[in-house]
């Protein structure tokens, strides 16, 4: 997890015209499929999330699961302990997650634990699964209802913007 930091420049980025209308989720949608073809050029894989709270961008996060070799470096997931370290009450339940692609149950149980309280995704995990075996498309939303939970959970938005960042990286050879 690192603090918000925007200046960096991870090159080309993919089309991202799809995006939603509202200009503060298009920002933010921005960063995350930045992220993650940042976390593509650390060679990790294309995943990428960040936080926002009463406007500002606390932290954000890209996918570090090969080069840490840890299986649970999702950046939701990293932000979702962070965030339940950091942030009290009220900020969490004000607190946005935003993600390049849809929280795998792992990362969702964690968004519901941690309290965050309105997650926007990207891809969507039915839709990366025609990719990818090792996605379980099982929504985010599904998680957190049924662990009683109150999290709003907006998405998909921008698929195919979204989605390039995986196209580019399982359609390597």
């Amino acid at each position: 997890m690192t603090d918000a930091d925007a200046s960096g420049d991870a090159g080309e980025f993919h089309d991202l015209d799809d995006l939603p209308d509202d200009p503060t989720d298009r920002e933010y949608v921005e960063r995350t499929i930045r992220l993650a073809e940042q976390a593509v050029e650390a060679g990790n894989t294309p995943f990428g999330a960040l936080l926002v709270v009463d406007g500002e961008v606390v932290g954000e996060a890209q996918n570090e699961t090969r080069t840490e070799a840890d299986v649970a470096a999702h950046p939701e997931l990293t932000l979702a302990r962070w965030a339940a370290r950091e942030l009290d009450g009220d900020e969490l339940a004000d607190c946005t997650m935003y993600a390049s692609t849809e929280p795998c149950p792992m990362c969702s149980t964690a968004i519901h634990y941690a309290g965050i309280g309105r997650v926007v995704f990207g891809v969507d995990g039915e839709t990366l699964g025609e990719l990818s075996a090792d996605v379980v498309p099982i929504p985010c939303e599904e998680v957190i209802r049924r662990a009683d939970g109150e999290t709003s959970v907006e998405g998909p938005i921008a698929v195919e913007a979204a989605m390039a960042v995986h196209d580019d990286f399982f359609r390597e050879p």
